[in-house]
C-alpha cells in the first residue's frame, strides 16, 4: 500500500533527498573543512545497509530524486555496493540517482557508477589554476580531478561543475571557466560562500562574491537568456547565446530560493536538517537501530517535515552574526 506523501507546513511536496555517505574526503577545501579534521567514529556513521534501508523508506514516501554527498562519498569503502542498492530504485519511484564529487576518485569508478544507473554528476572545481587549486583544496591534485572528468565523460556520464564564487582568489577565472565547460559540453553553476560552521582560518566576508557580480561579469562576454530549466535544486539558469552553454546560478544570499524547497539533507550519522541554513534537525539513526520496522523511522520523517521552515536566514549584511550555522558544510553533505 503506498505511503502519503511528504508535505511540509508550506505545502511544498518533498522529492528530493541529499544524503551524506561519510564525512571524510580527500580534500581540505577551505569553505567545507578545516586543515586539521577529527572524523567521526565509525559506529555513529550509518552503515551502507542502514544507509539503504532509510534511503528506500524516503523514496516509499515520495522522494524521486537522490543525491549522493560526502565529505568525498566515493572514498567510502564499498560504496558501490550501496549505489547498485538505489540503481535498483530507479524507474521503481526513484527518477535520478546522482552525486556530488570532487572528481579525485572518477576515474576509478565512473563506468562502474553509469552501470548503476547513474546519468549525471557534479564535480566541484572551483579554479583551473594548479596553485590556486592547491590553496583552495589544501591537497591539489587537479590533473587528477580533470582526468576523472574525461572519464566520466567517456562513461556517459553527463558532467555538472560547481564553482564556489571567491572574491580575491577566482573571481578573475569567471570567463575562462565558463569558456572551459562551454567547450567540453559541461554545464556550470556558480555558487555564492555560505555561512556553515567555524572553520577558523577563513574569513568568509572577506570571500564573499555576490553571484550578481559573476553574472555581470559574464554578461559582458556573452548574450545571456534566462531559461526555465529545473534540475530539482535550486539553480537558476541562463544560456550563453553565442555559445549555447548553459550557466547556473545559486544565491542563498542575494536570492531567497526558498519559496519552491522540495529538498531535505541526511547526515552520514543519520541526522535530517530540514534547512540548509537552520540547526533544527531530527535524529534517523535511533529509530533505524531501535527497530525492525521502519514504521517508527517512518514517523520521526514525518515528524520533522512538519517543522521544515519557510526558508533560511543567511545575510552577510548584519557583519557579526549574520545567520551562520555551526555545523561544517561537510557534515550536512553540500
Amino acid at each position: 500500500m503506498p505511503c502519503a506523501p511528504l508535505i511540509d507546513p508550506f505545502a511544498r511536496p518533498i522529492t528530493y533527498l541529499r544524503v551524506s555517505v561519510t564525512d571524510r574526503c580527500d580534500f581540505r577545501c577551505v569553505y567545507c573543512m578545516a586543515e586539521e579534521m577529527t572524523f567521526l567514529p565509525k559506529q555513529e556513521v550509518l552503515s551502507l545497509e542502514e544507509l539503504t534501508r532509510l534511503c528506500n523508506a524516503f523514496t516509499d514516501l515520495g522522494v524521486r530524486k537522490l543525491r549522493i554527498t560526502g565529505g568525498e562519498p566515493l572514498v567510502r569503502r564499498d560504496i558501490l555496493q550501496f549505489f547498485q542498492n538505489m540503481g535498483k530504485r530507479l524507474g521503481d519511484g526513484l527518477d535520478e540517482l546522482t552525486l556530488t564529487t570532487n572528481g579525485s576518485q572518477l576515474r576509478r569508478h565512473a563506468r562502474a557508477l553509469a552501470d548503476c544507473g547513474v546519468k549525471r554528476v557534479n564535480v566541484s572545481v572551483d579554479t583551473l589554476d594548479e596553485r590556486k587549486f592547491l590553496e583552495i583544496t589544501r591537497r591539489g591534485r587537479l590533473a587528477q580531478v580533470l582526468d576523472g572528468i574525461d572519464a566520466a565523460q567517456e562513461a556517459g556520464l553527463s558532467v555538472k561543475i560547481n564553482a564556489v564564487a571567491l572574491k580575491g582568489v577566482n573571481d578573475h577565472e569567471i570567463v575562462p571557466m565558463a569558456e572551459w565547460c562551454a567547450a567540453r559540453g559541461m554545464d556550470l553553476t556558480f555558487i555564492e560562500v555560505m555561512p556553515m560552521g567555524d572553520l577558523g582560518n577563513e574569513d568568509r566576508l572577506d570571500q564573499y562574491l555576490p553571484v550578481s557580480e559573476v553574472r555581470e561579469t559574464l554578461a559582458r562576454r556573452w548574450t545571456l537568456e534566462d531559461i526555465p530549466l529545473r534540475t530539482g535544486g535550486p539553480a537558476r539558469y541562463v544560456r550563453a547565446k553565442e555559445t549555447g552553454a548553459r550557466i547556473g546560478f545559486i544565491t542563498p544570499l542575494t536570492h531567497n530560493f526558498c519559496e519552491g524547497c522540495n529538498r531535505v539533507r541526511v547526515t552520514c550519522t543519520g541526522m535530517l536538517y530540514m534547512c540548509l541554513g537552520q540547526d533544527d534537525s531530527a535524529d534517523l539513526r535511533a529509530p533505524l537501530r531501535a527497530s525492525e520496522s521502519d514504521e517508527p523511522l517512518v514517523e520521526t520523517i514525518r515528524g520533522a517535515i512538519a517543522r521544515k521552515p519557510k526558508g533560511h536566514d543567511f545575510d552577510y549584511s548584519r557583519q557579526g552574526d549574520f545567520g551562520s550555522v555551526g555545523r561544517h558544510m561537510s557534515v550536512t553533505g553540500g
